[in-house]
């Protein structure tokens, strides 16, 4: 199956199909110089399949998840590639989940301002979110994504034979992705995952959520507007992200609640325990404030919040730090 990114010269196709990867150099141009930022927890044989591709490749281990994604491993990188005599026709791989790839495309992004960037995602939720639309980015003071560039990949492969080193925890967060975007922009999807879970129905949610995302993303590139929609349940899910221990889809899951409506929570509350996923949140209110309104999408003491009243409509309402209070203490506290 292959989906499109409609972006003029931007465009690219996202090719998913169980075991792709393996057959990387049919479908991404790697005859050429390829520096690849390979997770740490990507099976050795999987890291040699598409290394194997690649006429030339020098391979960067990205190691200790978040904490990874910074600018001294972005030099690190960046540095190596320059030894290695990388020029602007060669090209950078990631092989691995959301820090991989946005690590690796932002060293794409910015060396020699700009150079090919390919990725094949290893986990649910980098499948469904974070490989598509270009968004790439390093992590400093504390504050997620805050120094990046828009650089859309030239290619990406979704294979699903990937996912299968992934325990459940990985997986669930990668399921609060997919019910994020069911949850903002088609009923019919939440309906779908309501009946069946994500798991007995992966292909078919995980593909609809990709069509989703790339809807969006040809409509508004560099969330000028309708993408800022994809932010539902980041904004508190960030702040609560910062303060605890919990990964990034179970704070999703976790934003999503105060920000919906009453009957839609209760529906959410429901899938999201069904799929393994938190429901319920002890970190201190005004902690979790404070790390949200020093997201990158604040301005002047207000923060737009995306607000989903009913399944598949959404609004985008702009909130002060009272605001946020109120929202997540009427859930959580």
């Amino acid at each position: 199956m292959i989906i499109p990114v409609e972006l003029g010269k931007y465009s690219y196709d996202i090719v998913m199909e169980r075991g792709a990867s393996r057959r990387a150099v049919e479908i991404f141009n790697l005859h050429r110089k390829g520096m690849l930022g390979a997770d740490e927890n990507v099976p050795p044989a999987r890291v040699k399949d598409v290394a194997a591709s690649c006429r030339e490749v020098h391979i960067f281990t990205v190691r200790g998840g978040e904490a990874a994604k910074n600018l001294a491993v972005f030099e690190q990188i960046s540095a190596s590639m320059l030894k290695n005599g990388f020029d602007r026709g060669d090209c950078v791989l990631a092989l691995g989940g959301g820090v991989t790839g946005d690590l690796a495309g932002f060293v794409a992004a910015c060396y020699m301002r700009g150079v090919d960037f390919y990725n094949i995602p290893t986990t649910l939720l980098a499948q469904v979110d974070s490989s598509i639309g270009g968004k790439t980015a390093v992590d400093l003071g504390g504050i997620k994504n805050i120094i990046g560039a828009f650089h859309q990949p030239r290619g990406v492969i979704v294979d699903q034979e990937l996912l299968a080193s992934l325990d459940q925890r990985q997986m669930a967060c990668g399921a609060a992705e997919i019910i994020k975007i069911a949850a903002a922009l088609d009923e019919e999807l939440l309906a779908l995952i309501e009946e069946k879970g994500i798991a007995a129905s992966l292909a078919e949610a995980t593909a609809r959520a990709i069509r989703l995302k790339a809807g969006v993303i040809e409509k508004d590139e560099k969330e000028g507007g309708l993408r800022r929609v994809l932010n539902f349940g980041h904004t508190l899910g960030h702040g609560i992200e910062a303060v605890t221990g919990l990964f990034h889809g179970e704070c999703v899951a976790l934003g999503m609640l105060p920000m919906s409506g009453e009957a839609l929570r209760a529906r959410l509350t429901k899938i999201l325990a069904r799929e393994g996923l938190p429901v319920s949140c002890r970190a201190e209110a005004a902690k979790v404030v404070e790390a949200a309104m020093h997201d990158k999408k604040a301005r002047q003491e207000t923060i737009i919040t995306v607000q989903v009243k009913k399944a598949g409509e959404f609004e985008f309402v702009p909130l002060d730090r009272e605001g946020l209070l109120r929202a997540y203490n009427e859930v959580f506290a």
